[in-house]
């Protein structure tokens, strides 16, 4: 089964400093037909106004990945973490038994760019922990490069969920093959460009859910960039 997500289907919300698209349920989006895919349950494609930001406030319970497409993200959490996260770095935090944290653009004159993702762990009540990677243009030009999973390997941040997440470039005649697991559900989010998904055309922000495929195929790409979740069904 293959079902396609075109970019306006998603929800929207304009606060002014903060302009999100919410690829599932979120805040004052709802809609009972996407609360999320496996235990896939939040993208949010944000830009944050220069200055501006969210304040102190607090999560358990889930694994929560940052991506980081332009401008940084200033991040401090109760943890002890105060970090700054540039465009291509990755943060990974594991929100567990509770933790509170802020989030900044703290430029004063460009807008910060990113796609939060909210995955479900594999138990509650885990040890909040924190992780950031950087992960080169060059790793995932032309090919899909493991940012993300269960067991850390490849230098990917390391989530408490039965998932795996890649990150690709694609332009011209580059391709990538994924096998996928029998039962496994396949969630790819273009985040940019336009890309070929199994024969099927995407634009930047479309997503494509998989589930009873038994392989992956990008091609056809033309500055794509894209995401790629491997996730339990």
């Amino acid at each position: 089964m293959l079902t396609i997500r075109r970019s306006q289907e998603r929800g929207y919300a304009d606060h002014g400093w903060l302009k999100s698209f919410h690829s599932f349920s979120f805040a004052g989006y709802f809609d009972p037909q996407h609360m999320g895919w496996g235990n896939l349950r939040v993208i949010n494609e944000d830009w944050i106004a220069p200055g501006m930001g969210f304040g102190t406030h607090g999560h358990r319970d889930m694994e929560i990945v940052t991506y980081v497409l332009a401008g940084s993200l200033a991040h401090k959490d109760s943890m002890g973490n105060v970090e700054s996260i540039p465009a291509g770095e990755v943060q990974r935090m594991s929100a567990g038994t509770g933790v509170q944290h802020s989030e900044f653009n703290d430029a004063k004159d460009a807008i910060t760019h990113l796609l939060q993702i909210w995955i479900e762990p594999n138990a509650p009540g885990l040890t909040p922990s924190y992780e950031q990677a950087r992960f080169p243009v060059e790793e995932k030009r032309g090919q899909l490069r493991l940012i993300a999973s269960a067991d850390g390997v490849q230098g990917s941040v390391t989530v408490h969920a039965d998932a795996r997440l890649y990150a690709g470039l694609f332009d011209g005649a580059q391709t990538a093959e994924l096998a996928v697991a029998k039962g496994r559900k396949v969630y790819v989010h273009l985040v940019r460009g336009e890309l070929t998904v199994n024969d099927h055309a995407v634009s930047g922000g479309d997503a494509v859910l998989m589930h009873d495929e038994s392989s992956l195929t990008l091609r056809g790409g033309q500055q794509a960039e894209v995401l790629v979740f491997d996730l339990r069904a």
